[in-house]
């Protein structure tokens, strides 16, 4: 009788259905509202650091003598590119879903490179015409620049803010190898949250140039923690899921305080480290608001148009602005320069997206796709 008690039970255990992912809570959409937001300020912050916090060289003086009260909220606007990653995991995982190998990286490339190419050529020309701030670029590295590899290349870039390029390259590779894999899912995208934060603590410690390199231990948690929020919006969200997000938090808030250093070194001038941990916590606080649905209500048209102009604005504002800045001073009263500046940079951010940015892509990612299809198609006849 226990025997065949015991037995039932295993046959029962057996025939258990294994525990499916959670159901899918809405259909995501096209594009949040709140993100581009988010975006706007990224972009927003970093500019206000190079135009004002910086040590550029543009002004005649050092900053916190010429904006003794815009300096010290300017001084943390490098945190934008930590609030770019941090959205951009988010974002990635969300336009990877449902799509092959192939079509993530078409899409990616198409967005990536039609603005950065149009950025290369058009600060490469300008800072040769005016190299009042930084020197003309030699020619072979604008070359190298327009691949995007300058870093690993060991070129020196056109602009200084192109080096988070880098960075996001090497998080499409990590994430495009979930993508490549059977397509993305819900396990699998888990997996790769818990896997690289894993090779990505070991990479900190093993102290090689190579792992490093590849795990980005530094910026690899913001990325991580994009992606668990947005698995949160899809899905719903989970302990496991908010502790990864933690888990992040805690990791970037280590590496950041590194950052901060270094941007100290930069501006010339220190600032109080904790408002850089204060505004992580706020960044990571908003995309939990968007993950939730607590923005749902943000619907605004206006900002959706704010979200495309970041990409060229990022691109085109540094080195170009200083030019400006150099030239200008004097003209104006330094406030309003910098609000004409900010100004006119976003009305050149608008027109390359409108007359480059977006008919340029239409036909990187035609010719991409149409290559794709006779790859596909010669594997088939093979």
């Amino acid at each position: 009788m226990h025997s065949t008690v015991h037995s039932t039970v295993i046959i029962q255990q057996e025939r258990s259905p294994v525990p499916s992912p959670p159901p899918a809570r809405r259909r995501p959409q096209d594009r949040l509202a709140a993100l581009d937001g988010l975006r706007l300020l990224a972009a927003l912050m970093v500019v206000a650091y190079h135009y004002v916090a910086f040590n550029s060289g543009a002004w005649p003086e050092p900053s916190e003598k010429l904006f003794p009260t815009a300096y010290v909220p300017a001084s943390y606007g490098w945190l934008g590119v930590q609030l770019f990653f941090l959205i951009s995991g988010f974002v990635i995982c969300m336009s990877a879903w449902g799509k092959s190998i192939g079509d993530f990286a078409v899409s990616r490339a198409a967005r990536l490179y039609p603005a950065y190419w149009f950025a290369v050529l058009t600060v490469s020309l300008a800072v040769a015409l005016f190299p009042v701030v930084n020197s003309a670029p030699r020619l072979s590295n604008v070359a190298v620049n327009l691949t995007m590899l300058q870093d690993p290349f060991g070129v020196a870039p056109v602009d200084g803010v192109y080096w988070t390029l880098w960075v996001e390259v090497r998080f499409y590779l990590l994430f495009a190898l979930v993508v490549a894999w059977r397509g993305l899912t819900y396990r699998r995208a888990v997996a790769f949250c818990l896997l690289w934060g894993a090779a990505a603590a070991v990479a900190a410690t093993a102290g090689s140039p190579l792992l490093t390199t590849l795990l980005m231990p530094g910026d690899a948690w913001y990325f991580i923690a994009g992606v668990a929020f947005y698995l949160m919006h899809r899905f719903r969200p989970n302990l496991l899921l908010w502790l990864i997000v933690g888990g992040c938090f805690l990791a970037g808030q280590h590496f950041l305080l590194e950052a901060h250093r270094n941007a100290e070194h930069y501006m010339g001038h220190r600032v109080p480290q904790w408002p850089s941990v204060l505004l992580l916590a706020l960044f990571f606080a908003a995309l939990a608001a968007v993950a939730l649905g607590l923005t749902r209500r943000i619907t605004w048209g206006w900002l959706s148009t704010a979200g495309v102009l970041t990409y060229p604005l990022y691109l085109l504002h540094e080195r170009m602005g200083w030019i400006v800045i150099k030239y200008a001073d004097g003209l104006l009263p330094r406030p309003l320069l910098l609000v004409t500046l900010v100004t006119v940079m976003l009305a050149a951010a608008w027109l390359v997206h409108r007359l480059v940015e977006r008919p340029l892509a239409r036909l990187v990612r035609q010719g991409l796709r149409r290559a794709l299809a006779e790859i596909r198609a010669g594997h088939a006849q093979a």
